[in-house]
C-alpha cells in the first residue's frame, strides 16, 4: 500500500488587503522526494512556505501535513515539520553547540538524548572542529549548515528550505545538494524554495511554477523542458554530400553549410530520437556526430512566466 503524501494543500488562498498573494493554489507532495517551487520575487513562494510551516494563516483553503489536518492540529504539524528560511536562524554570540544545546531544549529532549542528538549532527554536518567557537566566526556555509543542523534536532519528517543557499559559493552550494540528497534518502520530505533554477534541476523529484499567486506549471524537470519549443538534434556531416542527403530526408530544419550542421526539431524524448536515428539508418546517411539540445529551467522560467504576465494583461 502506498504511504499518504507528506504535503497536500488545496485552494490555498492569501490576500493583504487589495492585494492577492496566493490565488486558490493546490499541492500534493509525495512522501520521501524533494519539491521545488519556482518563481519570481513577489510570486507567493515564502508565504506559500509560511502558511505550510503554521507561521501565518490562509484566508482559505485546506492543508494536511504528514497527516495532520493544519487548521484543526497545528501542533501535530509542528512536531512533524522543520523549517530553515532564506536567513540562518542563529545567535553570533553563542557557540555552534550552544545553538544546538538550545533547539536541543525548545525541542523538550532530555539531556542524554540530547547529548547524542547534537553530537550526532555535528559529526554529519562537519562541524565537530568549530563547535566550540562562536557563530560568529563561521563561514557563510558553516552557518547554513548548522542552521540545517538545528533544524534536524526534532528529527523532523518534512523539511521547508526557503532558498537554502542564497549566498554561498558553488562549492558549498553543492555541500548543501548532497546533504539534503541524504537526508531524502532517510526517509525525510523536502519542500524546497530556490531562485537557482540548477539547483531545482540537479535536486528536485518535481518542480511547480508559481507566478503571481498561481501556479502556471507542475512536473518533472524533463516534462516541463518538453512544454517549451526550441529543442532539437544537431547533426554534423564529415562533407557536404552527407549534409545534402540528410536536408532532403528532414522538414522544418536549420541547417549551417559552414559547420556541415543540421538543427532537426525535436521533443527531447527517447521515442523521437530513436525514430529519427531509424530515418537516418534507413536512408543510409553516415553523421559524424550527433548531439541533443533540450530547453534548460531558465528557458521554461521565462517562457512560463512570460506567459503567465501575457495572459494577465487585457488585449487591446
Amino acid at each position: 500500500m502506498s504511504r499518504q503524501p507528506a504535503i497536500v494543500a488545496t485552494g490555498l488562498r492569501k490576500a493583504y488587503g487589495d492585494k492577492l498573494v496566493l490565488d486558490g493554489i493546490d499541492l500534493t507532495v509525495p512522501t520521501g522526494t524533494i519539491f521545488a517551487l519556482l518563481g519570481p520575487n513577489g510570486a507567493g513562494k515564502t508565504t506559500t512556505v509560511q502558511i505550510l510551516s503554521t507561521l501565518i494563516r490562509a484566508d482559505a483553503g485546506q492543508v494536511r501535513i504528514a497527516g495532520h489536518d493544519l487548521h484543526s492540529d497545528p501542533d501535530g504539524v509542528r512536531d512533524a515539520i522543520g523549517v530553515t528560511g532564506q536567513f540562518s536562524a542563529v545567535d553570533n554570540l553563542l557557540t555552534g553547540a550552544e545553538n544546538m544545546a538550545l533547539m536541543a531544549n525548545l525541542r523538550h529532549l532530555d539531556r542524554a538524548a540530547g547529548r547524542r542528538r547534537i553530537a550526532a549532527l555535528l559529526a554529519q554536518f562537519d562541524l565537530v572542529e568549530a563547535a566550540g567557537k562562536p557563530v560568529v566566526t563561521y563561514s557563510g556555509g558553516m552557518r547554513r549548515r548548522l542552521d540545517l543542523a538545528m533544524t534536524l534536532v526534532g528529527d523532523p519528517r518534512v523539511i521547508f528550505l526557503d532558498e537554502p543557499t542564497t549566498g554561498l559559493d558553488p562549492r558549498s552550494r553543492r555541500t548543501m545538494w548532497q546533504i539534503i540528497r541524504d537526508l531524502v534518502r532517510g526517509g525525510v520530505t523536502i519542500f524546497l524554495t530556490t531562485q537557482y533554477l540548477e539547483e531545482a534541476d540537479q535536486l528536485a523529484d518535481r518542480i511547480a511554477v508559481l507566478d503571481h499567486g498561481r501556479l502556471v506549471a507542475e512536473g518533472t524537470a524533463d516534462e516541463l523542458k518538453r512544454r517549451i519549443p526550441g529543442g532539437h538534434v544537431r547533426l554534423r556531416f564529415s562533407g557536404p554530400a552527407g549534409l545534402d542527403l540528410a536536408t532532403r530526408s528532414f522538414t522544418h530544419l536549420s541547417r549551417d553549410d559552414d559547420t556541415l550542421t543540421l538543427h532537426v526539431p525535436h521533443d527531447g524524448s527517447v521515442q523521437s530520437l530513436r525514430a529519427l536515428l531509424g530515418r537516418l539508418d534507413d536512408a543510409a546517411i553516415d553523421v559524424d556526430e550527433l548531439s541533443v539540445h533540450t530547453p534548460d529551467l531558465d528557458d521554461v522560467f521565462l517562457a512560463l512566466t512570460k506567459q503567465s504576465q501575457e495572459e494577465r494583461v487585457p488585449a487591446r
